[in-house]
C-alpha cells in the first residue's frame, strides 16, 4: 500500500495537529487528507473523501465518536478511537475487536495501532468490527467479537455457555462441541460479560448464568451447565457463588 489516506477527528485543534505530526515523523505511509472538529465537519469530509483510516476521538462537543459512526451509510474504513480513559467507551471498542489509542498518545502504540491498520485496509474488507459495534449500541442482540488467528467471529452473548482461561489465552465455549480459542486472558472478558449476567467461579471458569443447570454439592462442590459441561468453584469463590446461584 502506497499511502493510508486518512482523516483525524478531534474537537481540540491541539490534539489534531499533534497527532498529526507525530504521523508524519513516525508513520510515513499515513497521509492526513483532513481534519474535523465536530460531527458535521467530519460527515462532510468523509463523504467527499476516499477514507482508508479515521482516527476518531470519543468524546466530542456535539456528541461522540459512536454517534458519527451511527450516522455513516457504509464502514469501508478502519478507526483507531483516541480517548481519555473512558471506562465505558473502552468497554465497548474491546467488545468489538477494534483499536484505541490513549491520550496522550504513546508513540509505540500509535506506530502498533497504524501497522494493525495497514494489514486490515490491505485486505479491502468493509469493517464488520464496525457494524458489529453500531448494532451493539443499537441495542440489538448483543455480539462479541472474537479475534481467531486468521479470522474475526462475531458471537451472540447469550450464545456463550462459559468461558475457560489457560494463561493469556481464553477458550469461548458454545457448548460442549463448540467453541473457540482466543489470545486473550480470562480477566478482560470477565471485565467485558460483567455486565451481560456471567460470573466468575474459579481463577480460570467464567459462567453464563442463564446456562446453570444445577449445582452438586459432592466432590467439593461444582455447576452443572445446560450443555452438561461440570464447572469447579473455587474454595474462595463458594460462598459469594452459592450466594448468587440462590437469587436465580
Amino acid at each position: 500500500m502506497d499511502e493510508i489516506r486518512t482523516i483525524i477527528v478531534d474537537d481540540e485543534p491541539g490534539n489534531c495537529d499533534n497527532l498529526a505530526g507525530l504521523l508524519a515523523t513516525y508513520c510515513s505511509k499515513v497521509k492526513v487528507i483532513g481534519r474535523a472538529y465536530t460531527i458535521k465537519d467530519a460527515l462532510d469530509v468523509i463523504l467527499s473523501n476516499d477514507v482508508n483510516l479515521i482516527f476518531l476521538d470519543i468524546e466530542l462537543v456535539e456528541g461522540t465518536g459512536f454517534d458519527l459512526l451511527e450516522k455513516l451509510p457504509k464502514q469501508d474504513f478502519e478507526v483507531v478511537f483516541v480517548t481519555a480513559f473512558d471506562q465505558y467507551a473502552l468497554k465497548a471498542i474491546k467488545f468489538n475487536a477494534l483499536d484505541y489509542l490513549l491520550k496522550p498518545v504513546d508513540i509505540t502504540e500509535l506506530v502498533k495501532a497504524v501497522d494493525k491498520a495497514e494489514k486490515l485496509i490491505a485486505k479491502k474488507e468493509d469493517n464488520r468490527r464496525m457494524e458489529n459495534l453500531i448494532s451493539n449500541m443499537a441495542g440489538q442482540k448483543k455480539r462479541i467479537a472474537l479475534p481467531l488467528t486468521d479470522t474475526i467471529e462475531f458471537v451472540e452473548v447469550d450464545r456463550i455457555t462459559h468461558l475457560r482461561g489457560e494463561g493469556n489465552y481464553t477458550n469461548v465455549y458454545l457448548s460442549q462441541e463448540v467453541s473457540y480459542m482466543v489470545c486473550r486472558p480470562l480477566k478482560e472478558y470477565d471485565n467485558l460479560l460483567s455486565d451481560y449476567n456471567f460470573l466468575r467461579v474459579h481463577q480460570s471458569h467464567l459462567i453464563n448464568l442463564k446456562e446453570v443447570e444445577s449445582y452438586v454439592k459432592s466432590d467439593g462442590g461444582y455447576i452443572k451447565m445446560k450443555d452438561g459441561s461440570s464447572i469447579p468453584i473455587s474454595r474462595q469463590r463458594r460462598e459469594m457463588v452459592l450466594g448468587v446461584l440462590k437469587k436465580l
